[in-house]
């Protein structure tokens, strides 16, 4: 056998069936649909649910509105009055094995009792003693619930009905004391939420806030001290121009005191000598300015031309340096004459400037 032999088991392969290809192939024409109706319509689908248009069953049903209790307790019911007559045919002392002569006080009748004579059927259900019937003897009877009248009735014929309790919280073991037992035990500490922790901080910031502006208050000098510290500051700043002005007329008055002294040093003949020397200066700045008003004889012709007000400067000034000359010392006499003829022959050269910018222009 090869793999091209393998096929599928007779019958268990079946073809699709073709509808709509005529009638020969069986289903043709109304392709199995039938005749008409919804069914044979396309997209005539009827959805599971409906009755064809009668109340359908989920309306029908009636509704059970309340709710169910979550914690309801199923009990099991035995009446005061079959436990009464179970006792008095012996059936409690036959289940136990004990003998009914030896037996001193009330019967103890509890859930194993109860379950062994078939009052109950399991260990594992809460038990109710329930009020009917009649009580003949006295009973000791343990369960977990009792109703009013079956109390009343076990407690008339000299009984007892003892219910069974379920402890609340921990109860104390044998040999300690109740206090130590009775309490509680300590919860795991719950781990803080973000809401409780942004109280905390909020809480804790205005803390601090509060304990700043009182340490503030505390402390007025150090304020003070501040205050004073940027008041001298200030006058200290405003202070600084008089204090260079002060420097300088200082500086002045020393750079003259030296030139005075070394005037003094230098004698008579270094003040003519001094005095020669600014004579000589001034005539050569005289000289330059004539020289310039010979080249521009229209403006040296014009006393108020350019030439003529700075020739007019240059003795003005040449007299005024030769009395603080005199008055000051030959050295620093002959400096300012100096500057005097500096002064004159850029005055001198000023016209020449003027002019030449008057000057049109040729195309």
């Amino acid at each position: 056998m090869k793999l091209h032999d393998l096929k599928p088991a007779p019958g268990s392969k079946k073809e699709r069936t073709r509808v709509g290809r005529g009638i020969a192939a069986g289903k043709g024409k109304t392709a199995g649909r039938g005749t008409k109706g919804q069914k044979s319509r396309a997209g005539g689908t009827i959805p599971p649910f409906f009755e064809g248009g009668q109340t359908p069953l989920h309306i029908r049903i009636p509704k059970l509105h309340g709710f169910k209790n979550r914690f309801r307790v199923e009990f099991q019911v035995v009446n005061v009055g079959r436990i009464s007559a179970y006792a008095e045919a012996g059936r409690f002392h036959e289940a136990s094995g004990q003998d009914a002569s030896k037996t001193k006080g009330p019967l103890t009748v509890n859930g194993e009792l109860l379950r062994s004579t078939g009052l109950i059927s399991s260990m594992r259900i809460p038990i109710k003693v329930l009020g009917q019937g009649e009580v003949s003897q006295a009973l000791f009877v343990v369960a977990d619930a009792f109703t009013k009248s079956a109390r009343d009735k076990l407690e008339a014929a000299g009984g007892t009905a003892q219910q069974l309790e379920i402890p609340e919280r921990p109860m104390a073991a044998l040999g300690l004391d109740g206090d130590d037992a009775s309490a509680a035990p300590a919860r795991p500490a719950r781990r803080p939420r973000a809401r409780e922790l942004a109280a905390q901080a909020t809480a804790d910031e205005k803390a601090r806030l509060e304990r700043a502006d009182k340490a503030r208050a505390d402390k007025p000098d150090k304020a003070d001290k501040n205050d004073k510290a940027g008041k001298a500051g200030r006058n200290e700043r405003e202070d600084k121009p008089d204090r260079a002005d002060k420097a300088d007329r200082a500086d002045k008055a020393d750079r003259a005191d030296k030139a005075g002294r070394a005037d003094r040093a230098a004698g008579p003949d270094a003040g003519k000598a001094a005095k020669d020397e600014t004579a000589e200066t001034a005539d050569g700045a005289e000289r330059t300015a004539r020289a310039s008003e010979a080249d521009q004889p229209d403006t040296a012709a014009d006393p108020d031309s350019g030439g003529a007000r700075s020739a007019r400067a240059a003795r003005s000034n040449r007299s005024d340096r030769a009395g603080k000359a005199d008055a000051t010392g030959p050295v620093a006499g002959t400096a300012a004459i100096a500057d005097d003829a500096d002064n004159a022959e850029r005055r001198s050269e000023q016209p020449d400037r003027v002019d030449a910018a008057a000057e049109p222009t040729a195309d």
